[in-house]
């Protein structure tokens, strides 16, 4: 198993970052990785979406919330059992701290752990680069 965390600082409102990040359909319109994204019904505990980046097809389900503070959610893709983590905190004068934590299981992770970190860190950093772009530009 791998595991990575992530954070940034985002000159925006929790509420503004929530919000965007939370609206799972419009991922594709500012995160240049995920290509679909598809949510039937509202963003809670037990709620699954499918979306795609990076070749992989992926269906989450969401196992954790906290509207506003925190989501989680995980799935099976391509060999991989992911667990995806976020929590959101204000921070500063009208900032938002993003923290996001994943863990990658299975056998393309037993056979290359060391690429598939690094893929996964790569994913997750320009994830949160993107999302503090769009955040700070009022999206």
């Amino acid at each position: 198993m791998i595991t990575t965390r992530h954070e940034i600082t985002i000159a925006a409102p929790v509420e503004t970052v929530w919000q965007l990040h939370t609206d799972v359909a419009a991922w594709p319109t500012w995160n240049s990785g995920i290509d679909l994204a598809a949510l039937d019904g509202e963003l809670k505990v037990g709620a699954s979406f499918r979306w795609l980046t990076h070749g992989l097809d992926i269906t989450s389900t969401v196992t954790d919330m906290v509207p506003g503070r925190s989501v989680a959610w995980g799935g099976p893709a391509a060999g991989i059992d992911g667990i995806h983590c976020w929590t959101f905190e204000p921070y500063g004068d009208g900032q938002t701290r993003v923290v996001t934590e994943e863990s990658w299981a299975g056998a393309p992770v037993d056979a290359d752990p060391a690429g598939m970190l690094a893929a996964l860190e790569q994913s997750l950093v320009a994830w949160l680069d993107e999302l503090k772009r769009t955040a700070e530009q009022g999206r």
